[in-house]
């Protein structure tokens, strides 16, 4: 069989986001009959079918279901790539990290101080987005700092920079504010946002959010540090704590980036941890 083509996957993948090839062919920005033969072409090559078609529904196949990780991987190497290629190219190189802003766990400043002072390095370009699992797949990233276990880490190296125990954050009023522990089905009928969540924009609009009585929020207890004196942080027992990591393509063998995960390794030796050093915030 001849080797795939970047425009077939993508094509194809079109097709299993949607389950509709008039919608994947709009999105495309082809017609629907040439997107049709493209993903019929695709299964003669392959000699399974990718997709149940009725009159009325398009539905993966088993082969399909199987296809659909793989395809996504194989453009985000693709895009990765292409990307890495034009930045080894550039006047000025540098390593691209990924952050998302007030995700860093108060780290940042001591991991790039410890990544300076390894020979012979990149200077670093620190990027903030909202999807750092996508900017480091397809290439945007070479390194990110993600939460384990809320991110997709597959694929991915990890160095742990820090382990934080959740606290929920609640205006002072709160019935809740004045314990010293709570846990997660205390918090039923409340509006909680957990940090995996993308409806707040930044940390800021989230605590103002919480002081006017809207929400609550679940979140690593680094984040809530310094606290505004209309919150309160109050430990959460019976929820797993996260992990923020630095985390880099499996495949990379780029120096640069090799001494940024030693430099997050002599971080996480060096603690104390500031989410769990001290008492309970009230």
């Amino acid at each position: 069989m001849d080797r795939l083509e970047t425009r077939e996957l993508a094509y194809f993948l079109a097709v299993a986001e949607e389950l509709h090839f008039g919608r994947a062919a709009a999105r495309l920005g082809i017609a629907q009959p040439a997107l049709s033969r493209s993903v019929a072409r695709l299964e003669r090559r392959l000699g399974v079918g990718l997709f149940e078609r009725t009159s009325r529904s398009v539905a993966l196949t088993p082969s399909g279901r199987a296809l659909v990780e793989d395809a996504r991987y194989a453009l985000d190497a693709v895009s990765a790539a292409a990307h890495r290629a034009q930045r080894a190219g550039a006047v000025e190189p540098r390593l691209v990290l990924a952050i998302k802003v007030g995700g860093d766990g108060g780290r940042l400043p001591d991991l790039l101080a410890a990544y300076q002072r390894e020979p012979d390095v990149l200077p670093v370009h620190v990027i903030f987005a909202a999807d750092r699992c996508a900017s480091l797949r397809d290439g945007r990233a070479d390194a990110a700092l993600l939460y384990d276990p809320i991110d997709d880490l597959r694929g991915f190296d990890t160095q742990p920079l820090l382990t934080d125990p959740p606290v929920a954050v609640l205006p002072t009023a709160h019935p809740l504010a004045d314990r010293t522990g709570i846990r997660m089905d205390e918090l039923r009928g409340e509006t909680v946002h957990r940090r995996d969540d993308n409806v707040v924009g930044s940390i800021d609009e989230l605590m103002h959010r919480i002081a006017l009585g809207q929400l609550v929020a679940v979140l690593p207890r680094s984040l809530t540090v310094p606290l505004r004196a209309d919150l309160a942080a109050v430990p959460v027992t019976d929820a797993a704590p996260l992990t923020l990591v630095l985390a880099w393509p499996g495949y990379s063998t780029a120096p640069s980036v090799a001494a940024l995960a030693r430099a997050a390794e002599s971080v996480h030796r060096a603690g104390p941890e500031p989410g769990t050093a001290g008492p309970p915030i009230r």
